[in-house]
């Protein structure tokens, strides 16, 4: 199992769920050099389809809650305004019955939406990690680096040389661990690995330069690397500012061209993908209103909506395009899966739904025996009668009978003793008793 990995992400979260993508990348490499095709951008459009099918019903699920919920906005925002500015327990507690009665009637969860995207955080996040250090996880990949990383590591300066040069930052600590320090074989070879998988075509000529007597190993490892880069005629190894940097100066007017198109297409796609989900409606006409946080979250959403294509572009100038390729094939794969889900939801009768949802919240309701203030009487403890009772005017004699009233009532209900409803019906009747005095 160790020889498959190399350095991959250990964080506690991501980490394992990183572990386990990363062996589905390394079988579809596998399956991709066994026909021939050992390429790493066909590799990273396989892996994104795989991940974001897995990820659909997830994603449904988002999104009908998204749809419902604009249809309930006008609904909840009437709540809203109904307790605007009642801050007393008894409003507090008014107002979340009816926003609870109001998700149960549209059938979605307060919380469901959240749930969904904290599921699938931690797998896009690991998504990432796979596809940005491929060799800790694809062993074909990271044995193409051998015997060159052997070579260097017994080469003298090569360590000191590697860390020079502008691929190595990202990888300082490393260069600084005490295993590097103690020259622990496997742990410099790793390190090396990590350095030389972020190379630009320049820093390979570099080494060639500074390591004539390592040229055939650099060439064999360099030539591996370009087969497993090359998409569409461009090396998805390389960033597309070298590529826009390189093609100014020997004058390759297609490597500019394919330079440009990462970064926009990234940006382009993205767009279109927001452009595709479904978007809160804006009752305020544009203005925000800072007591609203519904409105500001909106507001924040719209910004976001700009900012994130815009930034898509910036990182992907200076990012390998392979990551590039990534967020292109996942923004077309989202944006297909979205307007699958769009017409799914649309053809959707919406308000029978609400109509089922409506009437399983009643007869729910009608089941339990109870209502929104029974609740309220059964989030109190009955421990706190004891409390009750040593503030209250009333006798001791005739709040000890008031408390075995409540009791009788308690045990001789025809429902079971621990449930909320008998503790309400106790708590309930106490007060009632209470307040007569």
């Amino acid at each position: 199992m160790l020889g498959v990995l190399l350095t991959p992400y250990n964080g506690k979260i991501v980490g394992p769920v990183a572990w386990l993508l990363g062996h589905l990348m390394n079988g579809i490499f596998n399956v991709l050099n066994a026909i021939g095709i050992p390429n790493i951008g066909l590799a990273i459009i396989i892996f994104t389809i795989v991940i974001y099918l897995c990820l659909l019903p997830l994603t449904y699920k988002q999104q009908k809650f998204s749809k419902l919920q604009s249809k309930m906005s006008p609904e909840l925002k009437a709540i809203q305004e109904k307790y605007k500015g009642k801050k007393d327990n008894d409003s507090m507690l008014a107002m979340q019955a009816e926003i609870k009665e109001l998700y149960a009637k549209y059938g979605v969860s307060q919380t469901g939406s959240c749930l969904q995207l904290i599921i699938q955080m931690p797998i896009l996040f690991a998504l990432y990690r796979v596809i940005y250090s491929m060799p800790a996880y694809v062993k074909i990949i990271r044995n193409s680096f051998y015997p060159l990383v052997s070579e260097l590591r017994g080469t003298e300066g090569a360590s000191d040389f590697l860390q020079t040069l502008k691929s190595a930052a990202a990888y300082s600590s490393q260069f600084k661990n005490e295993q590097f320090i103690a020259g622990d074989a496997t742990y410099v070879e790793n390190t090396f690995i990590d350095v030389l998988n972020k190379f630009s075509s320049a820093d390979w000529t570099s080494l060639s330069e500074k390591f004539g007597n390592l040229s055939s190993s650099i060439d064999l490892t360099h030539n591996a690397l370009n087969r497993f880069n090359s998409f569409l005629g461009l090396n998805i190894g390389d960033s597309p500012m070298y590529m826009i940097q390189t093609a100014f100066s020997n004058k390759q007017f297609l490597l500019l061209i394919g330079g440009l198109a990462v970064p926009f297409l990234a940006a382009f796609t993205q767009w279109i993908n927001t452009k595709l989900m479904p978007q809160p409606e804006d009752s305020n006409n544009g203005k925000v209103d800072k007591d609203d946080p519904a409105a500001q979250m909106q507001q924040s959403m719209k910004t976001m909506n700009i900012m994130m294509p815009i930034m898509s572009a910036i990182f992907c100038l200076s990012l390998p395009a392979g990551m590039g390729l990534y967020w292109i094939a996942g923004a077309v794969i989202r944006s297909i899966q979205q307007i699958v889900i769009n017409k799914h939801i649309d053809n959707t009768d919406i308000d029978a739904e609400i109509a089922r949802n409506t009437e399983k919240y009643k007869e729910k309701m009608e089941k339990m025996k109870t209502s929104p203030q029974m609740n309220m009487y059964a989030n109190m403890s009955t421990r706190n009668i004891s409390s009750i009772a040593k503030n209250s005017p009333v006798s001791s004699t005739d709040m000890d009978a008031k408390v075995s009233h409540s009791r009788k009532i308690y045990e001789d209900n025809n429902i079971r003793k621990d449930s909320l409803l008998a503790r309400a019906n106790m708590v309930k009747d106490f007060n009632e008793n209470i307040n007569k005095e």
